[in-house]
């Protein structure tokens, strides 16, 4: 294991969720790092009237924190929404630091969580190709590499360097055009999942405002490589509707590792493997109704 010089910043973003954000915050203070890191967090402004109490229940709970090295609170006084409130936030953090640890607030993680973004930092900082440590893992079938490579970037509890970050292309347009021109298409897809590449033309076209959709994507674009857990540190609970982005679904939960992830230097290369689970994994979801209802029939038939 590698001991991290520096504890990374910690950049929390909140809007309306209360109750998700204290379970956010209980559960980064519970990381052993978490005293010697410095957490700053963005509290995003109420973009309708309904949603001003939620707001400043938030804020109030966000005076109460208590557990890490130094707490800053970013308190916006006008919406900016989910996008632009992240890409504004890490350019301004990173734009003073060299790396940073990105949480959002439906986001509970591991108590090894903090641990692993360090270790992952502290390893590949000089390797141009690393673009993210990333600390979910999806809920796949198959028995995964410790940790492993994937091409691109993800978002559910993640970090990156100054470095990396520049690669960001806010673009959509530029990067659908680009995966195109290259034909890439099919590989951004995992093989023809059929969700990437049209969650980033819904984007384009003003029906999602996802950030992580173009950072994944001008990563995949410049070859870079995210580290992944092969046991989840990250759970998701904003998949249960209440997000501004997010419908209720169970298909990401999963079950937090009880033990820490091992980060060790390895070979910059795609791990086959763990990109075949997930490529699996991603067509189970995304099947049309009735192969899934089949699946689930020979599951039931079959156990």
């Amino acid at each position: 294991m590698t001991e991290p010089r520096t504890c990374a910043p910690i950049a929390l973003f909140a809007y309306a969720r209360p109750e998700h954000t204290k379970r956010t915050l209980d559960a980064l203070a519970a990381n052993e790092l978490a005293g010697d890191s410095d957490l700053i967090v963005y509290s995003d402004a109420a973009r309708t009237d309904d949603k001003m109490h939620a707001v400043q229940q938030v804020r109030e709970l966000l005076d109460q924190i208590d557990g890490f090295k130094s707490v800053r609170i970013v308190r916006r006084d006008e919406n900016l929404g989910l996008a632009k409130s992240i890409i504004s936030g890490v350019s301004e953090l990173l734009s003073h630091h060299e790396r940073v640890v990105v949480v959002e607030d439906d986001l509970v993680v591991s108590p090894h969580f903090l641990r692993y973004m360090n270790d992952g930092l502290e390893c590949y900082a000089t390797e141009e190709r690393v673009a993210c440590i990333h600390g979910y893992c999806y809920p796949v079938d198959a028995t995964l590499p410790e940790s492993f490579f994937l091409r691109g970037a993800d978002c559910w509890g993640w970090a990156t360097w100054r470095r990396a970050w520049a690669h960001f292309n806010p673009d959509g347009a530029q990067l659908r055009d680009a995966l195109l021109r290259r034909n890439l298409v099919r590989q951004f897809e995992l093989g023809g999942v059929g969700f990437f590449f049209h969650m980033l033309e819904q984007q384009i076209a003003g029906r999602n405002d996802s950030w992580a959709i173009r950072w994944h994507a001008s990563c995949f674009l410049d070859d870079m490589l995210t580290l992944y857990p092969g046991r989840t540190l990250v759970h998701n609970i904003g998949n249960d509707g209440s997000g501004t982005h997010a419908a209720s679904s169970a298909a990401y939960d999963t079950q937090l590792t009880p033990d820490p992830v091992e980060v060790r230097p390895m070979p910059l290369v795609e791990s086959t493997r763990a990109r075949d689970a997930i490529a699996q994994y991603f067509r189970r979801q995304h099947a049309p109704f009735w192969r899934r209802w089949l699946a689930a029939v020979r599951d039931v038939i079959n156990p």
